[in-house]
């Protein structure tokens, strides 16, 4: 069994699509995922499974379709790939503020193409940085003030996206960790 994490996209924000954390703990046991825990109310979820990834996403989507009647996209990454995004980080946490870093998941590695069709200059001074199925974000400006929004990511990549704070993401890890 490998550690996991299933980042769920617009729960319990601004007050829509309003999930309690217990309830879907409950939900997401039926799915035969051991070791199930939660972290803040914006849906992120740290669990047990030996399925893979699409798989996961698929059965906890469906799940709070089911018991919610909220279509709400999930994004589930393992343990590993949450190490290697967070050690791939390409700006220098020695010379930015560490306030500023988002990470932004993908559900799928964009088209090529559509990740050549984006100026990395196009924003300034925010800043970001796709590799795979992660966009790095160093956003100068709150993240509801800035135009490199999850929104602007989907529209632009045509790819499914959810987006944490670094501080978060670190969390996140440690909280896989310690789940071992």
């Amino acid at each position: 069994m490998q550690t996991k994490i299933a980042i769920l996209r617009g729960i319990n924000v601004g007050g829509h699509r309003k999930v309690l954390m217990e309830d879907l703990r409950q939900v997401l046991k039926k799915l035969d995922l051991e070791n199930v825990s939660t972290y803040i109310q914006s849906g992120n979820i740290i669990f047990r499974s030996d399925k893979s990834n699409s798989v996961l996403e698929n059965n906890i989507e469906n799940a709070i379709k089911t018991n919610f009647d909220y279509n709400v996209p999930v994004i589930v990454r393992s343990k590993t790939e949450l190490t290697s995004v967070i050690e791939n980080n390409p700006f220098d946490r020695d010379d930015v503020d560490i306030k500023k870093l988002h990470f932004t998941f993908l559900k799928s590695t964009p088209n090529e193409e559509k990740v050549n069709e984006l100026d990395v200059n196009m924003h300034l001074p925010d800043r970001f940085y796709i590799l795979n199925k992660a966009i790095y974000l160093y956003l100068n400006k709150k993240s509801h003030e800035s135009k490199l929004s999850t929104n602007f990511f989907e529209k632009k990549l045509q790819v499914g996206a959810t987006t944490r704070n670094w501080k978060t993401t670190l969390k996140l890890l440690e909280l896989c960790e310690n789940l071992n």
